[in-house]
């Protein structure tokens, strides 16, 4: 599936009153994306999965385990049930000035 460059970890989450909550960019960004897949035919793996995630970025900035986290927890219930299912995790950042995005693939691990 493709999906748009979540923002980063530093913007998903926020410190209120002693507790570490989700942004209102971090709600939009998760919802956006639960409407993207299941466009692309998403539906939920119930045991464990192999994620692939290609990181085209727009500019040379950014670490990419900034931007992990953000988007396996956004395809929480949409992908699979929990991200605790990832059992295998591939991660590349590429380079895409003009079509910045995410290239996700998911399988199922046969038991």
């Amino acid at each position: 599936m493709v999906l748009p460059v979540p923002p980063s970890a530093g913007l998903y989450w926020r410190l209120a009153r002693g507790r570490i909550v989700k942004t209102a960019a971090a709600r939009a960004y998760q919802q956006g994306v639960k409407l993207r897949a299941l466009a692309q035919g998403c539906r939920p793996i119930s045991g464990p999965v192999v994620v692939t995630i290609q990181w085209f970025r727009a500019a040379r900035r950014g670490d990419l385990d900034n931007h992990l986290k953000v988007v396996l927890d956004a395809l929480q219930g949409v992908a699979y049930r929990n991200d605790n299912q990832i059992v295998e995790l591939h991660a590349y950042r590429l380079e895409d000035h003009q079509n910045p995005r995410l290239q996700i693939v998911i399988e199922d691990v046969a038991p």
